[in-house]
């Protein structure tokens, strides 16, 4: 049985009130904002049964706003980096705002990991609802979005959906930093990561894929047998030493078993994420640790303290014609499903 509690957790500077909804049953305990969606905990049990949070972030919405890499956040209305800031579809183009570079990255300045979402509470789930305007951040359309966070058993599950009124793109994401020794007591270098995915596409030094690929044989990028996340990190590879350490889409291989896990051998504690999107971005947390301050866990942040599981299409696909870029409509909305299930292994 799943019990759910509303409490407040602050206000915007706009002075929005932020709320604060717990999911729990006898196995996890996990902390949603209504302000980006935000999961702010994930609290789970050891192989020793200690309770801990094994995903970074604040206890105060004053950090989230102002300092958050998005933490724990619904990232949208396209995940990832659109090059140039801009697309075409029906033969308009479109102008986003640029918020990395040249570059739109997560959706834009305020993007939906920055709005206050409706809530509605049901037995074992919460629905958060947001209608995005059309052209907001630059995009087109009218968007109704429905994001339900799930929590049955040793399993969260988040469903999304958009329903646009208009032609339109939508690539959705959660981007959690998970860091499974628990109250971030460690780096996530010594997780083991298993991807079952023969390919990566290769990324410039901007981060942009352009639709080529290369085979992870022999590469740094071979995940399919389960490997220390920090084994290879320092490797002489150039796609490696450009992002600082892993930031990229690995292709799933879609065989209908387990596609991801993450594993700490310390604490037993494992992670097995199943999910019906072509592609994992992993972040290795390469850029943490400029301005992010303290978290909740009393850990200052710093370079690889967390590791995203960021499952979703291939960034940038509607601008890469190698790429199945996939265009929304009222007749054909946007769906997507990822399960993270929690174990523990003796």
């Amino acid at each position: 049985m799943t019990e759910i509690k509303k409490s407040e957790f602050g206000s915007l500077k706009t002075g929005e009130k932020v709320f604060k909804y717990t999911l729990k049953n006898e196995l996890l305990e996990i902390g949603i904002l209504n302000y980006g969606g935000i999961i702010t905990q994930i609290i789970m049990s050891d192989k020793e049964g200690n309770k801990e949070n094994v995903v970074l972030g604040y206890n105060n919405i004053l950090d989230y706003e102002e300092k958050s890499p998005y933490f724990g956040a619904i990232t949208g209305r396209v995940a990832g980096r659109i090059e140039g800031g801009s697309f075409v579809i029906g033969g308009k183009k479109y102008t986003l705002e640029k918020n990395n570079g040249n570059n739109n990255l997560h959706g834009g300045i305020i993007g939906l990991d920055k709005r206050i979402w409706e809530v509605e509470v049901g037995e074992d789930r919460i629905i958060m609802s947001y209608e995005s305007p059309h052209l907001e951040e630059g995009f087109p359309g009218n968007i109704k979005f429905k994001v339900e966070y799930i929590l049955k058993n040793n399993t969260l599950e988040i469903v999304y959906l958009g329903i646009p009124d208009m032609e339109t793109i939508i690539n959705l994401t959660n981007h959690t930093y998970f860091n499974l020794s628990g109250n971030c007591k460690e780096n996530i270098l010594e997780h083991i990561l298993y991807i079952n995915s023969d390919k990566v596409p290769y990324l410039d030094t901007e981060s942009i894929p352009h639709g080529e690929y290369f085979d992870v044989t022999n590469t740094p990028f071979d995940f399919r047998k389960p490997k220390k996340i920090g084994k290879e990190i320092k490797t002489e590879n150039i796609q490696l030493k450009q992002a600082r350490g892993y930031d990229h889409p690995w292709i799933l291989n879609k065989e209908k078993k387990l596609e991801i896990s993450l594993f700490h051998e310390k604490t037993g504690r494992k992670v097995e994420v199943y999910t019906d999107r072509e592609a994992v971005v992993v972040y290795t947390g390469n850029f943490l640790g400029e301005e992010e301050g303290v978290l909740s866990c009393g850990v200052k942040v710093e370079p690889h303290l967390g590791v995203c599981l960021e499952t979703q299409e291939l960034p940038n696909n509607i601008n890469v014609k190698e790429f199945k870029s996939s265009i929304y409509t009222k007749n054909n909305p946007y769906s997507a499903k990822t399960k993270y299930k929690f174990i523990i292994e003796e």
